[in-house]
């Protein structure tokens, strides 16, 4: 029987998965820890969400002098901690899901032409409130066939710290709603390297769930090009446990990389927005909080220069006035009501700012 995994094929042959790094030889195997029904009611305080004992990683970073406000970064410190699972696809520039290696995909899949483009994932963050600096893990979990949770095994794992010594993001701007957008850079050679854009926009209506797009652009000289996007949709299980819980089978989210994408009628035309703004030329300032600016602009968005994902969401790339490039994701959270990130940079490919928006159809 061949398909595509989802509706009701997706009920019988269920798959655990997660994010990018390279392949381990020997796959580790993840304990589990049951959570119980209380984890998924309501978020906790931010003392819970970061009351774990932090990794190895976050022990060494220190207290580094940023333009941040230590009210708003405490208050994103309790937003943005905790366990984030879901799921986590790989999507081409234009915008067409990537299947999954062969070698990480089930004979069982393989046995019913079951093509499998989603990963399983986990998002375990922690955020120190008093001295701004963070960490986060991006994990994978290896496809399996049926609901075998207790079995879930990590593809692979890469941790990240923005702050303090150990600090690997280039830029990082953040809202007290835990919502961020960071910049992560790849030296490939003396004269290329590749940014990694990172989006994470938590939706206001229910702080426990989440969508992160980064948009991966190639930078050869001053030219910048999107080679491909990775959409992540997430939703918050409880306080930090650096992943050692996992939602498994009551996970309440499903993979979504073949559903239907964006209308791109619904977010063309003019918008009405209120803006955060954080500005990074000519600042020494890695980290940032989006500050709200007074007043409302109004914007053109033609659907042709977007690339249309799934979950109402998409990514764009626009040149301005051939001064600047501005790389955009937004996410259509109802008719008529979206909320953006970009990313603007100068023509010599440095950034100059990340702006995070409110819009509303005019």
């Amino acid at each position: 029987m061949a398909g595509v995994i989802g509706g009701r094929l997706a009920a019988i042959i269920h798959h655990h998965h997660h994010h990018n790094t390279p392949l381990y030889s020997s796959p580790l195997s993840q304990p589990t820890i049951k959570l119980p029904p209380t984890i998924h009611s309501r978020r906790t305080s931010t003392m819970s969400a970061t009351a774990t004992t932090p990794t190895t990683a976050l022990n060494n970073l220190t207290v580094q002098p940023t333009g941040s406000s230590s009210g708003c970064w405490s208050e994103f410190a309790g937003n943005v901690s905790g366990e984030w699972d879901g799921f986590g696809a790989d999507f081409t520039a234009d915008g067409k899901p990537i299947e999954l290696p062969e070698n990480v995909v089930p004979n069982a899949y393989r046995e019913w032409e079951v093509q499998v483009f989603d990963w399983q994932t986990q998002c375990p963050t922690l955020a120190q409130p008093h001295n701004s600096s963070a960490m986060y893990k991006l994990i994978r979990l290896l496809p399996t066939v049926g609901c075998e949770a207790d079995a879930a095994t990590r593809y692979s794992v890469e941790e990240r710290v923005i702050g303090g010594a150990d600090n690997m993001a280039s830029s990082f701007a953040y809202q007290a709603s835990g919502c961020y957008t960071a910049l992560w850079s790849k030296q490939k050679s003396a004269s290329s390297k590749v940014l990694e854009l990172e989006h994470c926009l938590i939706d206001p209506r229910d702080k426990e769930s989440r969508v992160r797009v980064i948009q991966i652009v190639g930078v050869e000289g001053n030219k910048l090009v999107l080679k491909n996007i990775k959409v992540f949709a997430e939703q918050w299980y409880g306080p930090f446990r650096n992943g050692e819980s996992l939602g498994g089978c009551a996970i309440r989210d499903t993979a979504f990389s073949k559903t239907q994408v964006l209308i791109g009628s619904e977010v063309s035309g003019v918008w009405q927005r209120s803006n955060s703004i954080a500005k990074f030329q000519d600042s020494s300032n890695i980290l940032q909080e989006l500050v709200a600016v007074d007043g409302t602009e109004k914007s053109t968005r033609d659907a042709n220069s977007l690339v249309l994902l799934p979950k109402n969401l998409w990514s764009s790339a626009v040149e301005i006035d051939g001064e600047k490039t501005c790389y955009e994701v937004g996410w259509l959270l109802e008719p008529g009501r979206a909320i953006t990130s970009k990313c603007v940079f100068s023509r010599n490919a440095e950034l100059k700012e990340i702006i995070a928006s409110s819009e509303t159809a005019a």
